[in-house]
């Protein structure tokens, strides 16, 4: 009686779980997570929180595939979309300790230009950001920093 009851009772067990793998359906764990971009305003706003949050949901599904960025700085530098996917990813959780302010100079319905200020204790960051509608969803498709 007793093996008859471990019996069963194992057989529950491996059906729960197996069930419980199947409801999260194959590559559940490998799916990236998708982030609302349907108003320029969204797209914005998650703009801000990767760039000063170290927020990293969504950082692909953010940046146009024509996505660059431009650093006006002594050394003026270009970099392409993938160099800056990459580096908001190895800055995953980690907050800028700024004072951020947004400003929208243009708005269309397929296109904004956004001026976003981070004011540190020793500088002051400006980038300026061009968002396009590609689709259903709004894209970051150009970024100019500068410092002072």
């Amino acid at each position: 009686m007793k093996t008859l009851v471990k019996t069963f009772t194992a057989a529950a067990l491996i059906a729960v779980s197996t069930f419980a793998m199947a409801a999260e359906g194959p590559g559940a764990k490998a799916t990236k997570e998708n982030v609302n971009l349907s108003t320029a305003d969204f797209a914005l706003e998650h703009y801000v929180a990767v760039t000063t949050e170290g927020e990293s949901a969504g950082v692909e599904q953010l940046f146009a595939e024509d996505f660059n960025q431009k650093i006006q700085a002594t050394n003026a530098q270009s970099n392409s979309r993938s160099e800056v996917v990459k580096a908001f990813k190895k800055q995953k959780g980690e907050k800028l300790n700024c004072t951020v302010s947004t400003a929208i100079i243009e708005e269309s319905a397929d296109y904004m230009v956004a001026k976003i200020t981070l004011k540190f204790e020793n500088f002051t960051k400006t980038d300026l950001v061009t968002l396009e509608r590609v689709g259903n969803d709004w894209k970051v498709s150009k970024s100019i920093n500068s410092y002072k």
